[in-house]
């Protein structure tokens, strides 16, 4: 392994700024331009036992719905967990442009929460802090990595397990979003992978697919209003439904309850998040999960490898889900 003064000589710094940054000391004051050269010529002579020390948190909040912003609290507190557990600095940022300001002290960043964030605020964002990770979103993918659910299986996921419980009639509710960087289609990830997966098992549900809105309790409300509307009397109910988050899934569930449609024995109900609020609704839902521990400790491990590499190849990431099942919907075992 190397030593501190072949760190120090490579980086261009004194033996003892590498050792007090190594060793975590909270009171150096180096720029993050100079804790960045460190940490690049660390990993260039294999030292391996350096971490990043100080990292911005750009938070993003819906600010829509109470259980919407109760997913990305969660992986806040989560991210300060591991931070904390790793000797990492965090200081958290509402908008770039303040982050922008100061971003020479920090050696990277780590963006969570759904909002869309304009493009030339991130390419200023660049231009100072080139090192970052976007938690659950992705917009900028050709200027900085993500780390995210692996939605497009999860929905695969839930229409496989649905069928192979023997309902055929599968629907699906959920909201609309930016799918990738600049292509900000009126689609969500979750419904555009349910609608292809399900053209290519050759489901006929082109009918019972209502994605629009934001992802709230309400907006599920109302999206289910119109499928009952539109099928109920018709007699062509699905006889399941997959919805793209927990908060949707608890609108739809209040207007099934509110329709006399019983869950599961109607209609069997798969959500998305996992959220603890799926525990107490009536039926508790079945949900995938997704590991927000995961999700966080990824993150930290792609930002730490880009800036010690000074990486320009963008890397993203999927982290996969699980069911987890309750009362609204048992696969065959």
């Amino acid at each position: 392994m190397a030593t501190r003064k072949e760190i120090a000589e490579l980086a261009g710094v004194s033996q003892s700024t590498v050792s007090r940054l190594l060793n975590g000391d909270k009171s150096l004051k180096v720029k993050g331009q100079t804790r960045r050269r460190i940490m690049q010529a660390a990993a260039q002579l294999g030292y391996t036992a350096f971490t990043s020390r100080s990292i911005a948190v750009l938070n993003v909040p819906p600010h829509i719905d109470e259980l919407q912003d109760a997913y990305f609290n969660s992986l806040r507190e989560e991210l300060n967990r591991a931070a904390e557990e790793q000797g990492t600095l965090v200081e958290s940022f509402t908008s770039v442009d303040e982050l922008v300001a100061i971003a020479d002290d920090f050696d990277g960043f780590v963006a969570i929460g759904p909002a869309s964030l304009d493009r030339t605020a991130l390419a200023k964002l660049r231009d100072v802090l080139p090192y970052g990770v976007f938690i659950d979103t992705n917009p900028p993918p050709d200027w900085f990595d993500s780390v995210q659910p692996d939605l497009s299986q999860t929905m695969l996921d839930a229409i496989d397990a649905l069928a192979g419980a023997g309902y055929q009639r599968i629907a699906f509710i959920g909201g609309v979003g930016s799918i990738m960087g600049l292509h900000d289609h009126v689609e969500d990830l979750r419904s555009l992978a349910f609608t292809e997966w399900s053209k290519r098992l050759g489901l006929r549900n082109d009918d019972l697919v209502y994605a629009t809105g934001p992802f709230t309790v309400s907006n599920g409300k109302h999206l289910a209003q119109q499928l009952i509307d539109q099928h109920q009397s018709a007699r062509t109910m699905p006889d399941a439904l997959v919805v793209a988050s927990d908060p949707m899934a608890v609108g739809v569930l209040q207007e099934f309850t509110d329709a006399g449609i019983r869950v599961p024995s109607d209609v069997a109900v798969v959500s998305v998040n996992n959220l603890p609020i799926a525990q107490y609704t009536a039926p508790p839902l079945s949900s995938f999960n997704i590991d927000q521990h995961e999700l966080v400790y990824t993150a930290l491990d792609t930002l730490r490898d880009a800036i010690s590499r000074n990486r320009s190849v963008r890397r993203h990431v999927f982290i996969s889900t699980s069911l987890v099942c309750r009362s609204s919907f048992a696969p065959r075992s």
